[in-house]
């Protein structure tokens, strides 16, 4: 009932889902795929970085070649006359790159080349095999992916004017290096450094293919995609094995619930899972519970509707006898005896229908009643006089042993309190002797409060202690008038007991003596 109390206080639902109906159309094993496939993306992503890789090769080509011609410079700077032309022959194939020698007017004076392999080559694409052609289209896509600004294509084939090598003709006219890079027409970057001959007034121009750039990047992208195959192997596996143990136990749950909701209880079966100890078996047993509970609480509702129908016609059945004979009595003493019997019926009637609507509407209340401190010796101790007045017609007196102060304080609902204490009370005072005493106390013992109530009338067998508590059940005492009482106290009492998380038990008197104790035990609210 608690929880039920706390289940009132949470927001409603249809705010939660509104913030989430686009997300609740998903069914969980797209859910489960959006989520691999997010990663699947962060990890596809990686590939990007592939740009940064190859760029990051290529600054370190350019600083390279500008290095090396920078030291090409400065050696021809002292090298004889006779043996500059050799000495760029034996650097540029060391530094597998072509070296021109361009003098102050522009007139290539030395190729690296003439008269020597070439150190580099530049292959027509339409020559290449398909598995080439492919990579370099490949290569295009996730440049254009990327969104990278391309360097500009080369002119092939490779052209020795200098007015073809901007950056020679800038350094020439500058006295300054420059580098750039061009896209070779097979794909691959071209690298050029210009760098002015100290005192000489010449510029030297080196030029690289760098063919290994191209191809550290593509191996670095072949062991990425090696790995990003196996995460979507084990991606896609993950995703059905999921769907497997979280959607399909679902869907056979949601399927029980529906044959519940369709009134089917005592056909379905709810599976429990018990080899499951995750969420998804807690859902299904408390599924499975829930079921139970609400086919047990429709059970109660048509044994109790079945009892109220039956507690009904008796009055009533008395009813329609004495209206029926009342219009043909003449007697007076007997008409008279007869508007009692029509008293007696209503105010019992009456207590019926006042009974039965308490009891009807009391889980109810008590799940949206706000629990406050309630002092049970004051509680009591306020009830006394109408105790004793009730019980006064045939002397039964009220001993009430007063409570330590704030000793016994429970949280729960003052007013459904009261009314239980009352029922066993009241219970309590019809079974009394004449001139007997009930003895009523509070206290704290062992964590909970307990208040006991003792009488001295027969006392109750241990066969009859469970059938007390429930509805209609009624063993009066023989000298009480009939009707007095509904059957109803009793089962008031527990379901009021068990809406505030405690309960009620009965038992024989500690002294030995005739009659019986009744002990309503409450939670002792923490500190």
């Amino acid at each position: 009932m608690r929880n039920e109390r706390e289940a009132a206080r949470v927001p409603a639902p249809e705010a939660e889902e509104g913030r989430l109906r686009w997300w609740g159309r998903w069914r969980i094993l797209h859910r489960v795929l959006a989520v691999n496939v997010l990663v699947l993306a962060l990890l596809a992503g990686s590939i990007f970085y592939l740009d940064g890789y190859r760029r990051r090769l290529t600054e370190q080509g350019i600083v390279a070649t500008a290095t090396q011609a920078r030291l090409a410079a400065d050696s021809l700077a002292l090298a004889e006359p006779q043996e500059r032309a050799p000495l760029l022959v034996r650097l540029g194939a060391d530094s597998r790159t072509r070296i021109r020698l361009y003098g102050p007017d522009g007139a290539l004076r030395i190729d690296s080349w003439r008269g020597a392999p070439p150190t580099y080559d530049l292959r027509d694409p339409r020559e290449e095999d398909w598995e080439k052609r492919f990579s370099r289209r490949l290569d295009r896509v996730l440049n254009a992916l990327a969104g990278g600004r391309q360097p500009p294509g080369l002119a092939a084939p490779e052209s020795s004017r200098l007015a073809d090598w901007p950056e020679a003709a800038a350094a020439l006219a500058t006295r300054r290096s420059r580098s750039t890079v061009r896209i070779a027409p097979e794909g691959t970057p071209f690298i050029s450094a210009a760098v002015p001959v100290a005192e000489t007034g010449e510029v030297l121009l080196m030029t690289r293919n760098a063919r290994l750039i191209r191809r550290g990047v593509r191996e670095e992208r072949g062991t990425l995609g090696l790995v990003l195959l196996s995460v979507l192997a084990l991606s896609v596996f993950l995703s059905l094995f999921l769907n497997h143990t979280i959607a399909l136990p679902l869907r056979r749950l949601a399927r029980a619930a529906t044959q519940v909701r369709l009134g089917r209880a005592r056909e379905v079966h709810v599976p429990r899972l018990p080899e499951r100890s995750d969420e998804i078996g807690l859902l299904a047993r408390a599924l499975s519970d829930m079921s139970q509970a609400l086919r047990t609480r429709i059970d109660a509702t048509e044994a109790f509707a079945a009892d109220v129908t039956h507690e009904l016609k008796n009055p009533l059945a008395s009813l329609r006898s004495a209206v029926d004979t009342i219009e043909r009595v003449e007697d007076p003493a007997l008409r008279r005896q007869l508007l009692d019997v029509l008293r007696d019926d209503v105010a019992r009637l009456d207590r019926l229908v006042v009974d039965i609507a308490e009891v009807s509407r009391l889980d109810a209340e008590l799940s949206r009643a706000r629990f406050e401190p309630v002092d049970l010796g004051a509680l009591i101790e306020a009830m006394l006089d109408v105790w004793e007045e009730r019980g006064g017609a045939r002397g039964v007196h009220i001993a009430f042993a007063r409570p330590r102060a704030g000793s016994a304080i429970v949280q729960g609902d003052e007013a459904r309190l009261a009314r239980a204490i009352d029922n066993v009370v009241d219970n309590a005072v019809s079974f009394s002797p004449a001139g007997g005493v009930v003895e009523v106390g509070a206290a704290r013992v062992d964590g909970e409060v307990a208040v006991t109530v003792e009488d001295e009338g027969p006392g109750i067998a241990p066969a009859r202690r469970h059938d007390i508590f429930r509805r209609f059940h009624s063993l009066r005492p023989e000298e009480e008038a009939f009707g007095r009482h509904s059957g109803l106290g009793l089962a008031i009492a527990a379901a009021t007991m068990a809406g505030h998380d405690g309960r009620i038990e009965v038992e024989d008197r500690r002294d030995g003596g005739s009659g019986a104790r009744f002990v309503l035990h409450f939670p002792a609210p923490t500190p």
